[in-house]
C-alpha cells in the first residue's frame, strides 16, 4: 500500500530588529522543509540588518514580505495572509526548533485542526530556566479556561489551512494572536495538547512576548475585548 503523501508546510514567521536570533531560528527551519514547504517572513522596519541576513540564504523556499509595522499581531497576520500550503506553523525570530519538530507534528494533525506541544525555557546562553513551559504554566485546554488563563503559545503551534477562514483578519484590541487562534480551533475542531518538548523557547530582554502577568485591570480589559470579538465573530 502506497504511504499517504505529506502535507506541504508553511511556517510564518513575524521578525522585527532580530538581526541577532534569525540565523539559529531559520537554519533550524530550513533543515526540517522539503522543497515544496515554504517560510514565510515578515519583517518589520528595522533598524539592525535583519533583512540582509535573512536575503544572505539565498534559499527560494523563503518568502520574505514587507511587514505594515503596526507591531507583533499585525506581523503575524502578514504572514499568515500570505501563507499557502496544507498545515500552518507559528514561529517567533528567536527560539530554536529541535530537528524532529514538524516530523513529529504532521501525523498528529490528521485528526486535529490545530496541535500544540511544550517546549523549554531557556536564556541566550542556552541554561534552562524551567524544563517545561506546559508544567510551568500549567497548561490546560478547555475554552472557558483558556479566556480567563491563556495556555496558547504561538510559537508551540502548528494548524491546518481551514482555520485560516475563522481567525483571519484578526481583531484590533484582542491580547495576542495565539490565544485567539487557539480559542477559535478549540470551537471549529479538536486540538491536540502535545507534551513532547520540541524546541527551546528563549527568554530575554527583547522578547515581544513575556512570561511576566500584566495587571488585574490590563487582564480584565484584555478578557472583555476579547469576549466581544469572540462574539463578534459568532465564535460564542
Amino acid at each position: 500500500m502506497a504511504s499517504l503523501k505529506r502535507p506541504s508546510v508553511s511556517v510564518a514567521l513575524a521578525a522585527y530588529n532580530g538581526e541577532k536570533y534569525l540565523h539559529r531560528q531559520i537554519q533550524s527551519i530550513l533543515e526540517q522543509l522539503k522543497e515544496d514547504d515554504e517560510l514565510v517572513i515578515s519583517l518589520d522596519p528595522s533598524q539592525d540588518q535583519s533583512e540582509e541576513l535573512i536575503r544572505s540564504f539565498h534559499d527560494p523556499r523563503i518568502k520574505l514580505l514587507k511587514g505594515p509595522g503596526k507591531g507583533l499581531i499585525k506581523n503575524f497576520e502578514n504572514a499568515l495572509l500570505h501563507t499557502r500550503n496544507d498545515v500552518i506553523f507559528l514561529s517567533d525570530q528567536d527560539d530554536i526548533w529541535y530537528s524532529n519538530k514538524i516530523q513529529s507534528i504532521l501525523p498528529k494533525l490528521k485528526d486535529s485542526i490545530l496541535v500544540i506541544h511544550d517546549c523549554r525555557i531557556v536564556v541566550e546562553c542556552g541554561k534552562e530556566i524551567e524544563h517545561s513551559f506546559m508544567r510551568f504554566h500549567h497548561s490546560k485546554p478547555g475554552f472557558l479556561r483558556n479566556i480567563i488563563r491563556n495556555s496558547y503559545i504561538g510559537c508551540c503551534m502548528a494548524f491546518k489551512k481551514e482555520l485560516k477562514q475563522y481567525i483571519l483578519p484578526f481583531p484590533e484590541r484582542i491580547p495576542m494572536h495565539d490565544q485567539w487562534i487557539g480559542l477559535i480551533a478549540e470551537r471549529k475542531g479538536n486540538v491536540y495538547w502535545d507534551k513532547t518538548i520540541l524546541m527551546d523557547y528563549v527568554r530575554h530582554s527583547k522578547n515581544a512576548s513575556s512570561l511576566s502577568h500584566a495587571s488585574m485591570m490590563q487582564m480584565l480589559n484584555w478578557r472583555i475585548e476579547l469576549w466581544k470579538a469572540l462574539k463578534k465573530r459568532s465564535i460564542l
